[in-house]
């Protein structure tokens, strides 16, 4: 297949595009590497194009060039702005990037008859769940930030398409990743960069609040099943296998100390000059409280399950962080 990846030099759309390439087929990344995205993470894909995907002129020059002389096949839509303390401060590029540039994005490949759109969601656009219960892809929407509400607009967007249109759009959403190339604002790399450099690691609130964690490679994945056999005009769930047998989620304090503990073992240093640096600061205004995805109709539907438990995902991760430490210093 030709793929074109939108955002493909940021955290998730640089490990597809590596996953999809290591299976023999081809991509072309295109990436306008804002903060979030690094060209680094792409080394030895081929094909890479700077761009906007809200610059529809430069999308059409792209759709009629193809990729080594055949059309895409598909587009897998990463771009976006993602981090919800930045939605908080200021909402608007969020509703420019993840809504406009989306839409942007899906008109373009109409118009050049593009045969599928996967379009990159989250968990976060049904908001916060108490108890033990998880969200199914028919629960309603109630997104509790900038971030997520931008998100679940474009989702509404582009789904309309495929019911109006008849345009074959996909939409996937998943729970938190982790893995290489992650950017070291997010959770898991803020730990890791503020621990080896002895900056305080800050907890919002009491750290209770729950997070199912999948791993980045897992992720990739689902999105090709879903590129590959999903549905015209389907939602599919993806999330971690859960931290012990029936168990899903995490507490961020948890985790903290979790990724800490590995951290320690294999930097050979001690836990207790690790935890002496947590913090916990005011809570984030409208904080969810948990996530959690049912994600048993992918499995059904896709033949799709998470295969790599937290703590050996976080051993990988952790041992790659060690291994590149010039790459995220440069960015820290």
């Amino acid at each position: 297949m030709n793929f074109l990846v939108t955002g493909g030099a940021g955290f998730i759309g640089a490990n597809f595009a590596h996953y999809v390439k290591e299976r023999d087929h081809n991509v072309l990344v295109y990436d306008l590497l804002t903060y979030a995205g690094n060209r680094k993470n792409v080394n030895g894909i081929e094909h890479f194009v700077q761009g906007d995907i809200r610059d529809g002129k430069l999308l059409d020059t792209l759709f009629e060039k193809g990729l080594d002389g055949r059309p895409f096949d598909a587009v897998i839509n990463f771009a976006a702005e993602s981090h919800v303390d930045r939605s908080i401060s200021l909402a608007l590029p969020f509703v420019e990037t993840n809504v406009l540039g989306a839409v942007t994005v899906l008109e373009a490949a109409r118009r050049h008859n593009v045969r599928r759109f996967v379009q990159i969601s989250t968990d976060e656009v049904y908001g916060s769940i108490e108890g033990t219960g998880k969200f199914t892809r028919s629960s309603c929407l109630k997104p509790s930030s900038a971030y997520s509400a931008s998100k679940a607009a474009a989702d509404h967007l582009l789904l309309s398409f495929n019911h109006t249109h008849g345009i074959d759009v996909r939409v996937t959403r998943c729970t938190n990743n982790y893995g290489r190339f992650q950017h070291p604002e997010k959770f898991i790399p803020m730990i890791l960069s503020n621990a080896l450099a002895g900056r305080p690691i800050t907890i919002f609130g009491n750290g209770k609040q729950v997070r199912d964690w999948i791993f980045v490679e897992d992720h990739c994945a689902g999105i090709f099943a879903v590129a590959e056999r999903g549905m015209p005009g389907c939602i599919y769930h993806f999330g971690g296998p859960g931290i012990e047998a029936n168990e899903v989620g995490i507490s961020n304090l948890e985790l903290v100390h979790l990724v800490l503990r590995i951290l320690a073992e294999l930097s050979q240093r001690t836990i207790e000059e690790f935890t002496s640096l947590i913090q916990h600061v005011g809570d984030r205004p409208g904080h969810d409280w948990r996530y959690a995805l049912d994600w048993t109709e992918s499995e059904h539907e896709l033949g799709w399950k998470p295969q790599i438990r937290l703590e050996e995902g976080l051993r990988e991760t952790i041992s790659w962080w060690l291994a590149n430490q010039g790459w995220w210093e440069t960015i820290t």
